[in-house]
């Protein structure tokens, strides 16, 4: 199975397109930071994911995982011009599986209209497993021919203050991961837990209080003896992998996939007895490319 893994591609569109009616709160801070710096990073967004798509092509990929943020503001006009932008990396073997990121829930509209779950619906189909769907959509289950499941949980929630861009897991989701993982549905398979905020840095510690996972703990309890899988993230825009003590799977980042200069993917080659993870990069010159030199290979228990 070969699963290829972006995140936080921040699709923007003309600043006279962002509904103004919407703007009187955090989201005027947030244009005025998007258009004077945040911005620039990411205008070529929406190229660069066509040509992911070129890569998913090229490398014969059969499943594609996006760990959220598509957008800057959580707007409509926003997620309809991601949801094109994505159309590309659709149309894999085995489909697409997502999560929304803080900014696609940035306030409570978002939240209140479900404009994610309106947009990206699609890609939040599952298994009608015991334990999935109990709090609206999630968990979301998919199990993927005989030896890969996916299981997404949400950690996104809408930060209406200035100073917080936290996420937090609901305790129905986080009992519901528990009573997946030891579904005998799901047993032997190799699975991949997805969700937006990363439960610890590219150093171990955990995440300010302000920016972070804030049951993160929790989280990695519940994926702890985990042995045939893997945690999947976005949030924090540098890439990186994560060994921790205690904690079976092996903890993957992917950075932001859009962002200029500092482009990045993973892809995971999946069988029964190993997990290889190859780091991807962009050239403008030549398109998204991996670093086999760089891979990552893990041995799976029996």
């Amino acid at each position: 199975m070969r699963v290829l893994h972006l995140s936080d591609v921040h699709v923007t569109i003309p600043f006279r397109s962002l509904p103004w009616r919407e703007m009187l709160n955090k989201r005027l801070l947030g244009a005025a930071n998007l258009y004077l710096r945040r911005g620039k990073h990411f205008n070529e967004a929406a190229d660069k994911l066509a040509r992911l798509g070129e890569l998913a092509d090229r490398e014969a990929v059969e499943l594609v995982i996006c760990t959220g943020d598509y957008t800057a503001l959580g707007t409509h006009p926003e997620l309809a011009a991601a949801r094109l932008a994505i159309e590309g990396l659709t149309g894999r073997p085995h489909g697409f599986m997502t999560v929304p990121g803080n900014h696609d829930m940035y306030l409570d509209d978002s939240v209140d209209e479900r404009r994610f779950e309106r947009h990206f619906g699609e890609f939040l189909k599952g298994e009608p497993l015991t334990a999935a769907g109990v709090d609206g959509v999630w968990p979301v289950v998919r199990l993927i021919g005989d030896d890969v499941a996916v299981i997404a949980v949400n950690s996104a929630r809408a930060n209406p203050q200035f100073w917080r861009s936290s996420g937090r897991i609901p305790e129905p989701q986080l009992a519901a991961l528990t009573d997946l993982l030891a579904d005998e549905r799901i047993a032997g398979r190799f699975v991949f837990v997805i969700t937006h905020y990363a439960p610890r840095r590219a150093d171990g510690s955990p995440d300010e209080w302000t920016h972070g996972l804030e049951n993160g703990e929790q989280f990695l309890a519940a994926c702890a003896r985990l042995e045939r899988g893997a945690i999947l993230h976005g949030h924090i825009h540098r890439p990186f992998s994560l060994a921790l003590p205690g904690v079976a799977p092996r903890i993957f980042g992917a950075g932001s996939s859009t962002c200029a200069h500092r482009e990045s993917l993973w892809l995971y080659d999946v069988d029964r007895s190993s997990l290889r993870a190859t780091p991807g990069r962009f050239d403008a010159s030549g398109g998204y490319r991996l670093d086999p030199s760089a891979a990552i290979h893990i041995a799976l228990p029996a």
